[in-house]
This record gives C-alpha cells, sequence and structure tokens, in this order.
C-alpha cells in the first residue's frame, strides 16, 4: 500500500487550516500536462516546502480530473486554499510563469487531486518528514505506508488527528494496525465531498448531459437523484449529469428519469405554465449517454424520485 506526499505552499496550508469542518480539498497543480495516478482511498499528506519541511496534514484521494480554473473555483470555492477566484488565478499563473508554461487567451486547464477528509496539524504538531527527502523533490512522491517511515508518517498522522478530535474513516486506522502487525495493506474508502462528487459525475459522463448529449460544460451540473437533504448520499450511484435546466425541472419534480433510463416528463409542467414544447418533444427517449454501468444510478433510487418527487 503506498501513499503519496504531495509539496505546498504555506500560504495554501495556512488559509486552509482556518477553515472550520472541511470535507474535501482541492491540491491543485498548475498545469495538467503531468496528471496524477493516484488510486482512490490513498492516504495524500502535506508537505510544507522549505524552509517548513515537515508534514502539516493529510487526507485521501478522491479523485482527479482536468479542470478549467473556473470549474475549479465553482465545485471546491475557499477550499482551492484561497479566498477567491482572482487569488486562485495569480497563484496558478504566477507557477506557470516560473516553469514557462504558456499562458494561452482564454481558459486553461489544471490538474485537480481532490483529497477527502482532510486534517490539518496546528504548528508544534507536524510530522517530520521522510528521512532522506531530496529537496529536488518538485511535485511529491510516493511512498510505501506499508513499512518504514512511510509507515511512521502514516501512524504519526493518525495519532495527530485522533488527538484533534478529527474524524477520520476507521479503515484508516485499521489499515495502519494491520500495517503494524501483518504488513498487509486494508482498502480505504474515500468519502465524497459536494465539489468532488460534481467532478466525478461529469467525468462519468464524459462530460455530457444524460438526457441532450449536450457537450457545453458551463451548462452542465451534477444531479443529485435523492437529494442529499433527504438522505441522499454524494456517490456516484445517486448521480446524473444534466444540463441546468433540465437540473431544475428534475429536482422541481417535473421530469424524471425511469428505472430503465427513459426520459419522463409531467403534464405539470404544461398545466402550470402553458409551455414545455421543448421538454415533450423529449417524452419517452432513452438517455442519449451513459456511462457503464458500475457508474450509473441505481435502479431503486431512481424509482424512488419517480414516486417520491415526480409530478403525476
Amino acid at each position: 500500500m503506498r501513499g503519496y506526499i504531495g509539496n505546498t505552499d504555506y500560504d495554501w496550508y495556512s488559509y486552509l487550516s482556518s477553515l472550520p469542518d472541511i470535507d474535501e480539498v482541492n491540491f491543485w497543480q498548475p498545469s495538467a500536462s503531468s496528471g496524477f495516478r493516484g488510486e482512490p482511498g490513498t492516504p495524500f499528506f502535506f508537505r510544507l516546502k522549505s524552509p517548513y519541511n515537515a508534514i502539516a496534514g493529510f487526507g485521501y484521494v478522491a479523485s482527479y480530473s482536468r479542470l478549467p480554473a473556473w470549474l475549479a473555483w465553482e465545485a471546491f470555492g475557499p477550499k482551492n486554499g484561497a479566498r477567491s477566484l482572482p487569488e486562485v488565478r495569480e497563484r496558478i499563473e504566477r507557477y506557470r510563469r516560473r516553469n514557462a508554461v504558456t499562458l494561452r487567451e482564454g481558459d486553461y486547464e489544471i490538474g485537480c487531486i481532490m483529497v477527502t477528509t482532510p486534517t490539518f496539524f496546528p504548528p508544534g504538531s507536524w510530522v517530520r518528514e521522510p528521512r532522506g527527502w531530496q529537496p529536488n523533490i518538485v511535485r511529491g512522491r510516493y511512498e510505501d505506508i506499508v513499512h518504514g517511515e512511510g509507515l511512521r508518517i502514516f501512524a504519526e498522522c493518525l495519532e495527530r488527528a485522533a488527538g484533534l478530535g478529527a474524524n477520520q474513516p476507521a479503515e484508516a486506522y485499521l489499515a495502519a494496525e494491520s500495517a503494524l502487525r501483518y504488513g498487509k495493506p486494508i482498502e480505504i474508502r474515500p468519502r465524497l465531498g459536494q465539489g468532488t462528487f460534481r467532478v466525478a459525475v461529469l467525468d462519468a459522463y464524459d462530460r455530457a448531459c444524460a438526457i441532450t448529449g449536450e457537450h457545453s460544460l458551463p451548462v452542465l451540473e451534477a444531479a443529485h437523484v435523492k437529494p442529499f437533504a433527504s438522505g441522499g448520499e454524494h456517490a456516484l450511484s445517486n448521480g446524473i449529469a444534466l444540463r441546468s435546466d433540465i437540473h431544475r425541472l428534475f429536482d422541481l419534480g417535473y421530469v424524471t428519469v425511469t428505472p430503465d433510463y427513459g426520459f419522463k416528463v409531467s403534464e405539470a409542467l404544461r398545466d402550470d405554465y402553458q409551455n414545455g414544447r421543448t421538454y415533450y418533444d423529449m417524452q419517452n427517449r432513452q438517455l442519449l449517454h451513459l456511462p457503464a454501468e458500475r457508474l450509473r444510478p441505481k435502479q431503486e433510487l431512481l424509482a424512488w424520485h419517480g414516486e417520491t418527487v415526480f409530478r403525476r
């Protein structure tokens, strides 16, 4: 089992550690060219660059995506480690100039490592970086967390988190205990936050509306089949990518998606607004765009929406 130690700036850490009760953060990269291959559930350690040279927090990889900067801000807001989109852009562009990355006109993509269940340690409680860490490591590196220095770091981070009363996944402690006793890994399943849910759903649908096939990213949204306020989860099995107008109608019960992935429009739309021609033309259409079966919304959740939310 491996973790990843990512280099970050003190400003990013300092701002995020001042926010209460954050469930996810966007560990962004100024360029999306290099990508990131960490699997969901990979422990991710926030290492402060020189002159601090210490690990100031950690979380778990939920997902990775290449996003335009505006969407990263819309999805995560201050959880990007900044107070505003202009501040995020200023930091991104500073790094891009330093690394001789072309600043083209229009929007640009950045790499987004979405990290869930983050815990930040106050100064004085930071964890010592791995012995032999090389100062020429720019982005970060993977670390074996079943043995040696990696296991020490993981165990100390969990210890610090427990001392702070942080809400860490129970399987994280089991993973560390299993590594200490048996040298075997245990899978850690990340909990998705709202921002990660949005990005993960759009990526699962190849950034296209499930009903219309529309690919214009600014009008695409991730809909909860069962609202979070009603007990629905931030999970792919509870999500569907919809154009913004259809999402609004879906939430209000004027349209639904049937368990066999058909599109249904309520007569109430015509009765209430004497229109809806655009949507009635799609009545009973099978969804144009669906992801792999394991990424689709659960049929029982679609049935719940049809029975509970849809206006008959």
